[in-house]
């Protein structure tokens, strides 16, 4: 496993986020073509949110990786949302994503939150990445979306 630090996320370390977010949403298995600025923007959008939280990884002083959540709150409790995990390319596989996704599952249930929802893709390596840490396909829910043109 790389050498890592996990700690909160800094708003000094945006542009990194949005420059990790681009690389890594570029490659398999989403190959979507995101413009450092705009990914920039959709990291800002999120840590901004009052219920948002996130972790990164530093290794040798550079920014590797991060998740952000965002929290909600339902009539059994607050939940919370993986919104983005992501990793530069060349530390894929070295379990980064590991490492920030039990430490963020961790804290959230230290935190009390009563649940954990995430969107991924729904075929190749992340499925059964997310199900090695306990996540399991939802039944009785689909994911619906409208295009508006």
């Amino acid at each position: 496993m790389e050498s890592c630090i996990i700690k909160c996320c800094s708003v000094e370390h945006i542009r990194e986020y949005g420059e990790i977010y681009a690389k890594a949403f570029s490659g398999e298995p989403w190959n979507d073509c995101w413009k450092i600025e705009d990914a920039i923007l959709h990291v800002s959008e999120i840590l901004e949110s009052k219920q948002s939280y996130g972790l990164e990884c530093l290794s040798e002083g550079k920014v590797v990786g991060f998740i952000l959540v965002s929290t909600m709150l339902f009539h059994y409790g607050r939940v919370f949302e993986v919104n983005d995990l992501a990793v530069l390319p060349d530390y894929q596989r070295k379990g980064i994503a590991t490492k920030l996704l039990e430490r963020c599952l961790a804290e959230m249930e230290e935190c009390g939150i009563k649940g954990v929802n995430l969107i991924t893709a729904n075929e190749g390596m992340l499925p059964e990445f997310y199900g090695k840490h306990g996540f399991e396909r939802e039944n009785g829910v689909i994911l619906m979306g409208r295009k508006i043109e």
